[in-house]
């Protein structure tokens, strides 16, 4: 078989993205496996509003090239933020929250990557990434199209690999064995636009032997050592928090699981602030700066083309950030969810001077990529950001979004989560 370079992967992909209209997405799919995972649950879930905006019908293209890429960026990722040096900058502007580590590396990393005609360049990095359990149902709900592929493969063993990280989060702070009882914290729950997945993620540890419960932070409390949710002893929290550092008066007793190690976390503050701290992308950027501390050289070139140059907005570049918008896209640094960002050419001044006024970072604006989709007889083209859900840095499953708008969401007609089908080499 005559080999194909990555150029020619791009250019098949790209075409196939702008003109391939087939709808992959067999719904009778997803019913089955939700009335499957979730038995009697299922049909409320399905009844929601917003269950139809999570799925687009169309799957996504792209270059094996491109996920090879992206994960050994996620590898370099990893390498730089173990290095003693680098640890020591991130923890200057840490919450004091993070600065304790019992252990736990994190559960459900996510690197979000947009695709440019040059490869695939990290925009952020988060901790509590959302979307897996539904994701992996969707690949899994996918028809042939006319490109021929199917879904991914790496979706096959999903399930035993969640499990095998919690039980590895479970050892790396208890040492042996495996939790008896995991609570899915976040506030309000049932009102989350993720809640769906919260409920697959229960059932996934109950038919695997650990019981499950989805709480709110103000169902927690803490005792003598021991961190309970109504009244029964919680070993392992699946935290689906956005306070980052556990500093609300209602997460307080979270904080002291935490801090005195009365529950396994996961992810935690410490994780968090090693890895999706936007501040942490400037370093992550600054190659001289990661040579210095150690870091491979063939990491900090990977580095420096995967990470758009990133910049700590300060007063003192107020004239030329302001000449330079355009090129910029601006970022809280404790943000989530797209709250609080800002194309640079969509600014106004009194938005900038806010901006200036807190804690932002300025990233090179790297545009995404994009796929045509069917929106009532229509013909539109969405936007594309990628992601890969990986743990200590292995693949659990990638994954992508389409949607119209500055930031990704999931209330785009035609839009949602999407599968990537592999155009091989």
């Amino acid at each position: 078989m005559k080999k194909i370079d990555s150029s020619q992967e791009q250019t098949r992909s790209q075409r196939l993205n702008h003109h391939c209209t087939c709808v992959t997405l067999d719904w009778s799919a997803i019913i089955r496996d939700l009335n499957n995972q979730l038995g009697d649950n299922a049909e409320g879930i399905l009844s929601t509003s917003g269950m139809r905006q999570f799925f687009s019908n169309a799957a996504i293209f792209v270059p094996s090239s491109d996920l090879e890429q992206m994960q050994a960026i996620v590898k370099a990722i990893e390498s730089a933020a173990s290095l003693a040096e680098y640890q020591q900058q991130i923890m200057s502007w840490a919450p004091e929250s993070a600065r304790h580590n019992p252990g736990p590396v994190g559960a459900f990393m996510g690197y979000d990557f947009h695709l440019s005609e040059d490869g695939p360049r990290l925009i952020e990095i988060n901790t509590n990434a959302g979307g897996a359990f539904l994701n992996a149902i969707l690949t899994r709900a996918q028809l042939k199209c006319c490109s021929g592929n199917t879904q991914a493969s790496w979706a096959k063993d999903f399930d035993e690999a969640v499990i095998a990280q919690f039980i590895s989060e479970w050892r790396a702070q208890r040492g042996s064995g495996q939790p008896e009882r995991i609570a899915i914290i976040d506030d309000a729950p049932e009102e989350q636009h993720l809640y769906p997945e919260f409920k697959l993620a229960q059932q996934l540890f109950i038919q695997h032997g650990i019981d499950a419960v989805i709480l709110s932070p103000t169902d927690l409390k803490y005792e003598s050592g021991v961190l309970y949710g109504d009244n029964q002893k919680i070993d392992l929290v699946y935290n689906r928090l956005v306070d980052f550092g556990l500093d609300a008066p209602e997460h307080a007793a979270l904080r002291f699981a935490w801090l005195e190690c009365g529950a396994v976390i996961t992810p935690n503050p410490y994780t968090h602030a090693l890895f999706a701290d936007k501040r942490n992308l400037a370093l992550m950027s600054d190659q001289q700066t990661l040579l210095d501390w150690g870091l491979s050289t063939e990491n900090a070139e990977l580095l420096k083309k995967g990470i758009p140059h990133t910049i700590q907005v300060t007063a003192h570049d107020e004239q030329s950030l302001w000449q330079q918008r355009r090129q910029w896209f601006f970022k809280p640094v404790a943000g989530h969810g797209s709250k609080g960002v800002y194309r640079g050419s969509k600014l106004t001044k009194s938005t900038f001077a806010r901006i200036l006024e807190s804690d932002y970072v300025a990233q090179a604006y790297v545009p995404p990529s994009e796929r045509v989709v069917m929106v009532d007889n229509e013909r539109e083209m969405l936007k594309v950001d990628v992601r890969l859900y990986t743990y200590r840095g292995e693949l659990l499953l990638a994954a992508a979004r389409l949607y119209r708008g500055q930031a990704t969401n999931l209330r785009t007609p035609g839009g949602g989560f999407a599968p990537l089908l592999l155009q091989q080499s």
